[in-house]
């Protein structure tokens, strides 16, 4: 154990759970700024909070401090607790670091570290040569798993990619004749909706398109930031009738193709609906290619709904980062019956299966939900500043 690190106590814990709590109430309205939640303590007493609502509005720090002076607290003995580290630099809003200075806060107790490179550390930099107190790591995991996309594409500039699958005990999705409405029952279909509202987007492939003709929506409280819905089509394929050209939400309908589409394909695709055109490796969509393209596009959090060939490719790929997999207690059967994973081979490089890590289960009704990761995740560091 690092013998300089804070040492909190279950009041900060109990403080910096509250700010992850109000962090998560933007969830799906905040894209591409992060959720941020603060709370102000003065004498052990809760006098100010905030979240950042939406990008361009204030940030979490700032709707604090507001809130505890719109009730006549001065904050010369406050503690600042905040689950992502203040920014300072000039975005759409001024920098938080100033904020926190002007009000005189004397002491910030951060969760995360910024994940950006050019500015990681600099704002507690800034406040700890100004005078200030910084601690900082508490709770840096559940900081991070909150903003787990937005974290992985500031450094690496690609989606944070979960692969999302709903099947029988036995791992199928779907019968040889296709069918697979409702498998899981309702409280997992949910859960699945919540996944979406976590996303910037929403992949599936051409077949599971033609197969299920889905809507690829998000069903609940209207979003702030738009769920964009992404179709790999090679061949370009898509029915021009499907919902996902033909709905009020087909400004935000990305199609993946190849110019190995028939033109005339091309150009029946709604003038608003966004088309890119990928290369092909040995007759598939080049996936890195893509995932390049979406992380241009600040899509960082990617769910893909398959189907098993889908999933298949971003596994072999190693270009999917989580798993949640959905099993209903149902035995489906049949040796053509459509798979949670496909593909013709075996993974390459785990030929005894791929390993998975941090793994949990959860009980909806009589379903059974697995999370996990693909890839362990790597030690979370903290900036430690004067105590």
């Amino acid at each position: 154990m690092d013998p300089s690190a804070p040492v909190f106590s279950s009041d900060d814990a109990r403080y910096m759970r509250r700010a992850l709590s109000l962090a998560a109430r933007a969830t799906g309205d905040t894209s591409p700024n992060p959720m941020v939640g603060a709370v102000l303590v003065l004498n052990g007493k809760i006098v100010g909070e905030g979240w950042h609502h939406q990008a361009g509005q204030p940030h979490a720090e700032v709707e604090a401090i507001r809130h505890a002076q719109a009730s006549g607290h001065k904050l010369g003995r406050a503690i600042l607790y905040v689950t992502l580290e203040p920014c300072s630099t000039h975005g759409r809003t001024p920098p938080c670091t100033e904020a926190i200075l002007k009000a005189r806060i004397p002491k910030v107790v951060v969760a995360a570290v910024d994940p950006n490179p050019k500015h990681s550390g600099a704002g507690l930099d800034l406040l700890s040569q100004a005078g200030v107190k910084i601690w900082s790591g508490l709770l840096a995991d559940q900081a991070v798993d909150l903003n787990e996309g937005f974290h992985y594409w500031m450094i690496h500039r690609r989606p944070f990619v979960t692969l999302k699958s709903a099947s029988s005990l036995d791992g199928k999705i779907a019968t040889a004749a296709g069918e697979s409405k409702w498998i899981t029952g309702e409280r997992a279909r949910k859960e699945g909706m919540i996944l979406r509202r976590r996303s910037d987007a929403i992949l599936v492939g051409v077949n599971t398109l033609i197969a299920d003709d889905p809507s690829l929506t998000w069903r609940g409280r209207a979003r702030l930031a738009p769920l964009r819905r992404v179709i790999l089509d090679p061949k370009l394929r898509t029915p021009p009738l499907a919902q996902v050209l033909t709905d009020d939400h087909r400004a935000h309908t990305i199609v993946v193709t190849s110019d190995h589409g028939p033109k005339r394909a091309v150009r029946a695709v709604p003038s608003n609906v966004r088309v890119l055109i990928a290369p092909l490796i040995k007759g598939r969509l080049d996936l890195p290619w893509v995932m390049d393209r979406l992380g241009e596009m600040q899509i960082q959090s990617l769910l893909v709904e398959g189907g098993g060939e889908t999933h298949a490719e971003f596994l072999k790929a190693q270009l999917a980062h989580r798993i949640v997999f959905f099993y209903a207690p149902l035995i489906l059967g049949g040796r053509d019956a459509r798979k949670s994973v496909g593909g013709d081979h075996s993974l390459a490089g785990y030929p005894r299966g791929l390993p998975l890590h941090s793994v949990q289960y959860r009980w909806l009704g009589v379903d059974l939900m697995l999370r996990a990761l693909i890839q362990p995740r790597a030690p979370i560091a903290y900036v430690h500043r004067n105590r």
